[in-house]
């Protein structure tokens, strides 16, 4: 009896992920300041949605760091989605700050889950870690330069996981290995 074989959800969860981030980064970097509702569809279904469900998948596979990842960052969106549409009251800038570096400080725990993985992984995580940490110092105590610094950064990271998603899923069209770079400690 052969194995059925099961599509990788991480290119999903990280196309996901990508999108929606740079679409935000791209308002938080001033580079456009009108149209930010865009933004918000893309939360809610493709920044959220999609990465809870590959974040269920990862889970099924066994692959606990996929599961723990993408299921908190699609959970983020969500809590964005709602945030931004004011379905929880009044919140603040400096609220919304606090939310954010605590998410960097998950983010940079998980980086460390990185060392010996890819360099695709390690890259997105050290850059995503340090974009919450930008955008939320900056919520908190007011500062355009520093969240325009957090949308620059979130650029990059968008970056990083698009690239570490997307060529996942050209490598295995191609039948061959995803060109993904060895991580600090691997």
């Amino acid at each position: 009896m052969t194995e059925e074989k099961r599509a990788n959800p991480a290119p999903l969860g990280l196309s996901g992920f990508a999108l929606t981030t740079l679409v935000l980064s791209t308002y938080n970097a001033g580079l456009l300041t009108s149209g930010s509702g865009v933004v918000l569809g893309l939360a809610a279904f493709y920044g959220g949605l999609a990465q809870l469900l590959a974040g269920i998948l990862e889970w099924k596979g066994g692959n606990t760091f996929g599961y723990v990842a993408f299921f908190t960052y699609g959970a983020f969106w969500e809590w964005y989605f709602l945030t931004a549409l004011g379905i929880f009251g009044n919140v603040t800038a400096q609220g919304i700050g606090l939310v954010l570096i605590a998410f960097g400080i998950f983010t940079l725990v998980m980086w460390i889950g990185t060392f010996k993985s890819n360099l695709g992984l390690f890259m997105t995580f050290l850059l995503l870690w340090i974009t919450f940490f930008l955008l939320g110092i900056g919520s908190m105590i007011s500062s355009t330069t520093l969240i325009h610094a957090g949308g620059y950064t979130g650029i990059l990271t968008a970056i990083a996981a698009w690239y570490t998603g997307l060529v996942q899923v050209i490598a295995e069209s191609l039948n061959k290995k995803a060109p993904l770079g060895r991580a600090p400690l691997s």
